[in-house]
């Protein structure tokens, strides 16, 4: 019978869904009568009436849509929480899958790019086994340093004494003595060589929570093991992300005889580390498939820019675009002007300049360009990294000084990286691309031999007085040279100007800064440029890249002010030439500043020979930290046991990479032993369209793959509302088989309490997978044995019940599984 309060509609109802829309109570929707062959979305007509229709169509499916939306299900969570990590790993495109011997290919490849990484980068030329290592020189410590022994935890260094061993006739030997929190202990000095690491921490404090007790070793096995999951975590995120660049493709660049002729136009002697960089880039290019992404770490100066133009050729030359990318519009606008140069003999070629220097007309007659492909070579700011900017056949990204961007031009730099080649320019990277680097997960070229004419820039730190400032300007200016002087704001820029003009009547004195109008800004650095001022007065504009010859001495005032890196680079804008530089760096009083300020100016001094860039960067990586490596803070992880030696089990980790991995197993072959044959009710069976094929397909999108899976189970509730018990229970067995054929699982079944699942995963995937696994409840229970995982239950569960069990504990390990795993 129908109970209505309006007239019946002449529609069979058990063809209907009744759905009504939030906004209007009284405006319901119907899908057509007929439904297509296929989930998908469906014409809807719309009436609006008063009445309720019942007949022939159970109210439990006719309401069970609102219902669903209220009330979250097992498979509704799952599907959310896929639709998000596959969001965050493909965007919106589905994701793609390696078959095994791709896999294994690809491992192949990691780990031999890891092997050069490190060799390359920690200086192993020599091919000798166990030359790199975090651990620390006992000599080099001083009393009141934090140290961490890989056995016994965080400790306090004291001193290195003499002392005479026990049961021993051989006379006193050197002894580290180390301080605890519940006493003093003793290590010989070569012992504590082989045992000892620093403890620094990724940020600003160097002071562990608390020391490690000698009595009980057993907290610091816990934290020592937890900081080891944590490696591993991190060693499968980096693989994915080294996997997902070598899935992409494109056709390899043809080699141009035309080279030779392009490399014969740089006017000096290439050094054996360049010579290097052009080989590892062309090869780069033209002999691999997959886009380049390769860092070119050099110091200012030691010819970078030359193994970018020479990449910039090769893409060019075979009809496509090259983008090269600038922090600033001063050193974009020297890019540009030493480009116009190198490839004047090549009209075919076109370059093009964007930047805030331009008028409107001028800026919308380059994006013209740059769409229609007239553009070859573009060069600019950030400007570049705009959504109007639109290319026509874009084939390389050059990025100058990349730790000079924000976080947003940073992501929009990285989706480049899935199309087009990269290449980095750095002389000090940021922690995350020396971080990349080290570890081999990203191409990097170090050129450390400084050209033949180069020599050390001779760098004072001291007090500031301003007889010390006057003295190293008349220095420079008695032989003809010009002078850098570097403040940390616009403020004080105007009070230094007014006293040099007093104390140097004669000299010729401009300000630059990037708040300055951009013709303003352009006069002044050419006019610096060409010789005709003297001193230039500015910020840390011209940090990056900027060559004048002939300025060869730096002043650099409130050095504390200033990060490491920026440091090293502002001291590189001299010493540009065959004569000798001076770096002043000045700060107000010692006594004022942060530890950490005073650990950058012991690097500065420290690192003050050519070629040490790199170098730095590691340490200001052990001063400031990794920043924001995978999008989440890994500080903790680290603090548990110290970078030093965080960084040694990470490469141990990364040895061993191939044990992270899972093989998933074919959907046909995983057998669920578990009695449940759900019965679809006859209501919901003529409810659907064509029951029979719709349960085919969803076979068909189970054996798939995830992502197909939990789009057919959307589609299905999105056109018939939320599935009847049956209807669930028959999904949710597809679910726990897909979801066991990617865990490597290929037999599930139960006897008595216990559920037995026959898997290929080795144990040090399963412990990683248990770790991350959010619910205790089903951690708890789980044991590795053999080839099987096991649980044991409290109660044997009727056969519903234990399928549900099964279902919510496989999507825990499936939501802990690390990416890696899943190839």
């Amino acid at each position: 019978m129908a109970t209505a309060k309006g007239p019946l509609l002449p529609i069979p109802t058990h063809k209907l869904l009744f759905s009504r829309f939030p906004s209007n109570p009284k405006l319901w929707r119907l899908p057509t009568p007929k439904f297509p062959r296929r989930i998908g979305p469906q014409p809807f007509l719309f009436i609006r009436t008063n009445a309720f229709y019942t007949e022939g169509l159970p109210i439990s499916i006719a309401t069970r849509k609102d219902k669903s939306e209220a009330e979250p299900d097992d498979i509704g969570l799952l599907n959310e929480r896929i639709r998000r990590e596959h969001k965050r790993r493909e965007g919106s495109k589905a994701g793609s899958k390696l078959n095994s011997a791709e896999a294994e290919k690809y491992i192949k490849t990691v780990k031999e790019q890891q092997q050069r990484g490190l060799q390359k980068l920690k200086g192993d030329v020599d091919g000798k086994e166990g030359g790199f290592g975090y651990r620390v020189d006992p000599y080099s410590l001083r009393p009141g340093d934090y140290v961490v022994h890989k056995k016994v935890g965080i400790g306090k260094f004291g001193a290195i004494k003499y002392d005479v061993p026990k049961n021993s006739s051989s006379g006193p030997i050197e002894y580290v003595f180390i301080e605890y929190a519940d006493g003093m202990a003793k290590l010989p000095v070569k012992q504590a060589a082989r045992m000892l690491y620093r403890y620094n921490l990724p940020n600003e404090t160097k002071k562990p929570r608390a020391l490690s007790k000698l009595s009980d070793p057993s907290t610091w096995e816990r934290r020592r093991i937890k900081g080891k999951i944590a490696v591993q975590k991190m060693v499968v995120d980096l693989m994915e992300l080294y996997l997902h660049r070598l899935k992409q493709r494109r056709p390899p660049y043809p080699k141009n005889p035309a080279m030779a002729e392009f490399a014969a136009l740089f006017p000096y002697e290439p050094t054996p580390d360049q010579k290097q960089a052009f080989i590892d880039v062309e090869k780069d290019l033209t002999e691999r498939e997959t886009p380049m992404d390769r860092l070119i770490c050099g110091d200012v100066g030691f010819g970078k820019t030359e193994v970018a133009l020479r990449a910039v050729f090769c893409v060019v030359s075979t009809g496509k675009q090259a983008m090269v990318l600038a922090p600033t519009i001063v050193l974009a606008k020297q890019h540009f002007d030493l480009i116009c140069e190198r490839f004047s003999r090549y009209p075919h070629i076109k370059v093009g300049l964007l930047s805030r220097f331009q008028t409107k007309a001028e800026k919308e007659g380059h994006l013209s360009m740059i769409k229609n492909g007239q553009l070859d070579i573009v060069v600019g700011t950030h400007a570049l990294l705009g959504n109007r900017v639109v290319y026509s056949n874009l084939g390389l990204l050059v990025v100058d000084e990349e730790q000079r961007f924000g976080v947003k031009q940073k992501e929009k730099i990285a989706s480049f990286k899935t199309s087009v080649d990269v290449l980095t320019l750095s002389a000090t990277p940021i922690p995350r691309t020396l971080y990349l680097a080290l570890t081999g997960f990203r191409d990097a070229s170090l050129i450390s031999t400084p050209p033949p004419e180069r020599v050390p820039i001779k760098t004072h730190l001291s007090s500031y007085s301003k007889d010390k400032v006057l003295s190293a300007i008349k220095f420079e200016l008695d032989r003809g040279g010009q002078v850098f002087y570097v403040l940390p704001r616009i403020k004080g820029l105007e009070e230094v100007k007014e006293f040099l003009e007093q104390s140097l009547p004669n000299a010729s004195i401009a300000i630059a800064h990037g708040k300055q109008y951009s013709k303003q800004l352009e006069e002044t650095m050419e006019k610096f440029a060409l010789g005709e001022i003297e001193i230039l007065i500015c910020t840390n504009i011209v940090e990056s890249g900027l060559d004048i010859q002939n300025a060869n001495t730096i002043i650099v005032q409130d050095v504390h002010q200033f990060g490491l890196a920026q440091l090293y680079q502002l001291r590189g804008r001299v010493g540009r030439a065959d004569k000798e530089a001076y770096a002043y760096l000045f700060y107000p009083d010692k006594s004022l500043l942060s530890d950490q300020a005073l650990e950058r100016l012991a690097a500065i001094e420290e690192y003050r020979d050519l070629g040490q860039g790199f170098h730095l960067a590691e340490r200001d990586m052990g001063i400031r930290g990794f920043g924001n490596i995978f999008g989440e803070q890994q500080t903790g992880d680290i603090g548990n046991v110290g970078i030093d030696l965080f960084f040694e089990m990470l490469f141990e980790s990364l040895s061993e990479v191939e044990e992270h991995r899972l093989v998933s197993v074919p959907y046909s072959n995983v057998q669920l032993d578990i009695n449940v044959t759900p019965h679809l009710s006859s209501e919901y069976i003529n409810y659907l369209d064509n029951p029979i094929e719709l349960i085919s397909e969803a076979e068909k999108a189970a054996e798939k793959d995830m992502w197909s899976l939990m789009q057919f189970t959307e589609h299905l509730r999105r056109h018939y509302g939320k599935e009847p018990h049956s209807m669930e229970l028959l999904l949710k067995r597809l679910y726990v088989r897909r979801m066991a054929a990617d865990l490597g699982i290929t037999k599930i079944y139960a006897s008595g309490k216990t559920v037995h699942m026959a898997t290929n995963m080795t144990k040090k995937v399963f412990k990683i997978m248990t770790e991350s696994m959010a619910s205790d409840v089903h951690c708890n229970c789980l044991v590795f044995g053999g080839n099987e995982i096991k649980a044991e239950l409290l109660l044997e569960l009727p056969k519903e019940q234990l399928l549900n069990w099964i279902f919510q504990c496989l999507a825990e390990l499936y939501a802990a599984l690390p990416a890696l795993v899943k190839y």
